[in-house]
């Protein structure tokens, strides 16, 4: 379930709308029945009970953080255990060292992982990978577009996720430290909802969807964005493999 905010109340799940594929996330959370907010100012944050930070173009992302006035704010949330749910995108800006990220972009060091953005290679690189999941009947199946991948892992982080290279290697895709889960892959765009119900198995409490969040996900839904992510599907697969969350 959700936990109680700044404010002590119980507050709804946010999903970070400063760019990217935020309405998928919030698309899926509404269909699990959980309240979901976008949030673009400090105040929306103040809100929330739990965050998701969407895929997108993470230098973007890291700009529009600090041009919003969030970059503070959410840092000191994150600070103070903040569940958090990072896809693709938004692994990159949680994560502690971004390899090869540029000079003015953020890391919030959420989760103690260093990570290379584009690890795949460019769009055309893209692809999916039916990930086997332990306690699961059926695999995850993940889609990967420009993604990260993880280089090292940090003490108290769990591997949950690694997709196997075109060498036979392996490499981390899911990982997990406390309360803040990420992954490489775009889970909102599979119609598998199993990692956000993981996630929300992360948070103390959780939400059922009220009139007015749902009043507001159906305006936002009606707002153009240029800056969403390309959707085409993927052409190629790989496989992986996953441990249980």
């Amino acid at each position: 379930m959700v936990r109680p905010g700044p404010t002590g109340e119980v507050g709804p799940v946010g999903v970070l709308a400063l760019q990217g594929d935020f309405r998928e996330h919030l698309s899926l959370l509404a269909s699990l029945g959980v309240a979901a907010i976008p949030v673009r100012l400090p105040s929306q944050l103040e809100q929330v009970s739990a965050l998701v930070v969407p895929g997108g173009e993470s230098t973007t992302i890291s700009l529009l953080l600090e041009s919003s006035g969030l970059l503070g704010p959410l840092r000191e949330r994150l600070r103070l255990g903040l569940p958090t749910l990072g896809t693709c995108a938004g692994m990159i800006l949680l994560a502690e060292e971004v390899l090869d990220g540029r000079p003015d972009q953020h890391c919030l060091g959420a989760i103690d992982i260093s990570v290379r953005r584009n690890a795949f290679g460019r769009q055309r690189e893209s692809f999916e990978a039916d990930l086997a999941v332990d306690g699961l009947r059926a695999p995850l199946h993940a889609v990967f577009i420009r993604a990260p991948v993880v280089e090292r892992v940090g003490d108290g982080v769990e591997v949950l996720a690694s997709v196997v290279l075109p060498d036979g290697g392996e490499k981390p895709v899911v990982c997990r430290q406390g309360n803040v889960l990420v992954c490489s892959f775009h889970p909102e765009l599979a119609g598998d909802p199993r990692l956000h119900e993981a996630f929300l198995g992360l948070v103390p409490e959780k939400l059922s969807a009220d009139k007015e969040t749902a009043e507001k996900l159906s305006a936002d839904k009606e707002r153009p964005d240029k800056e969403r992510p390309d959707k085409e599907r993927p052409d190629k697969e790989r496989t992986g493999n996953v441990r249980a969350l």
